[in-house]
């Protein structure tokens, strides 16, 4: 599944990302399963479970026990003039941190399931859909690699706000920032997991839309065409489906609580920035661009979470019209045309979407809203501490 069939520079590198996501996993473990390649089959090992929650585990009492933030003048003065500010720094670094614990464990107690639902995902792509090449499906590869380069981008993004905001490069802060570093890697690592799955259920009901269309363009020429390939192709979207319900039941959590991290730390650093340069009076220099560049990294690896999920959607939303282009052929087969009725009642009753939590869908209509919600907040935030800014 991990192997591109295609031999051009962008399939390339879509497989390279592919491949160290896959091995960055392994080796922060959090992907706790070994390859079969007899069998073509994961399998979920209990000593890999071990190793990621003990090296996490480590991870996150180094960041703990050598935090050196709040040491900073900056933050000692910040929090000097605001209490306020102090309070909810200290309740944000108790979220992440609870966030992280969280997802590592949901990740684990979830892994018999994830193992299942990989293990389906490469039966699909051996039996089915191996001798489709890459090269026409573009989004699949852009997607893959727009997610590669954001998880690069936000610990970049973290190093420049960590090592411009600290004037203070002692060994217990390198201790620390080496650890979060690779606490953050493991888990944006953990979260690409489903953004990748995605990504393949995309490729994989994109590649059902393409067949579909190559019938209809049979019928239009007079050529006939079986209807048992139009029941394997439900067959086929009706397993995709079923897998794309199973990740965000999995996901669903760990999801929300990604999303919600980017936009609490935008509303935070945007709150403590106005105290920085209007309460405290400091002059805009090499700071504000750190500010910045954190967060529209972060805006853009919260929005590229959204996009991925509507692309599937909006993928699945086609297979509906394509069925509709059958009903300008005359003269179809009666079984063919049982076939056809079948797929557009099953489309009509169930639509590729990603539920969270049972509370909403993830699209560009939840991704605005959520983004508007933030600046409420923000504003919230603002009126409410007033008289200390």
């Amino acid at each position: 599944m991990f192997r591109p069939s295609g031999s051009g520079f962008r399939q390339k590198w879509t497989g390279l990302t592919l491949k160290g996501a896959l091995y960055g996993s392994w080796i922060l473990g959090v992907f706790p399963f070994t390859y079969d390649s007899w069998t073509r089959t994961l399998r979920r090992s209990k000593w890999l479970i071990a190793y990621g929650f003990v090296l996490n585990a480590a991870f996150i009492l180094l960041v703990v026990t050598n935090d050196t933030e709040t040491e900073t003048p900056l933050r000692m003065e910040l929090f000097h003039r605001n209490a306020l500010a102090e309070q909810i720094n200290g309740i944000h670094d108790i979220q992440s941190l609870s966030m992280v614990s969280i997802m590592l464990l949901r990740s684990f107690w979830k892994s018999g399931d994830i193992e299942r639902i990989l293990n389906e995902l490469e039966d699909l792509q051996y039996r089915y859909f191996r001798n489709y090449s890459l090269e026409e499906c573009r989004s699949f590869d852009s997607f893959v690699l727009y997610k590669g380069f954001s998880v690069v981008l936000e610990l970049v993004s973290m190093l420049v706000l960590e090592l411009g905001m600290s004037p203070n490069y002692s060994a217990q802060f390198f201790i620390g920032l080496g650890s979060l570093c690779l606490m953050i890697l493991a888990v944006l690592l953990g979260a690409s997991h489903f953004h990748l799955a995605v990504v393949f259920v995309y490729r994989y009901v994109w590649i059902v839309n393409k067949e579909l269309l190559k019938l209809v363009n049979k019928l239009a020429i007079g050529e006939s065409v079986e209807s048992e390939r139009v029941d394997l192709l439900l067959y086929l979207y009706h397993r995709l489906l079923d897998l794309s319900q199973r990740l965000a039941s999995i996901y669903d959590y760990q999801m929300v609580m990604v999303m919600a991290s980017f936009l609490i730390a935008n509303v935070l650093g945007i709150y403590f920035f106005i105290i920085y340069s209007i309460s405290l009076n400091k002059s805009l220099d090499f700071k504000i661009m750190v500010f910045v560049q954190a967060l529209v990294i972060n805006m853009l690896d919260f929005w590229l979470n959204v996009e991925i999920c509507e692309l599937a959607e909006k993928t699945g939303r086609q297979t509906s019209a394509i069925l509709k282009l059958f009903n300008d052929i005359e003269s179809i087969d009666e079984k063919l045309e049982r076939s056809i009725t079948n797929f557009a009642l099953f489309c009509s009753h169930r639509r590729l979407r990603f539920h969270h939590c049972g509370l909403f869908y993830v699209n560009y209509e939840m991704g605005f809203r959520m983004a508007i919600t933030s600046f409420l907040y923000l504003l919230f935030l603002i009126q409410f501490d007033f008289s200390n800014l």
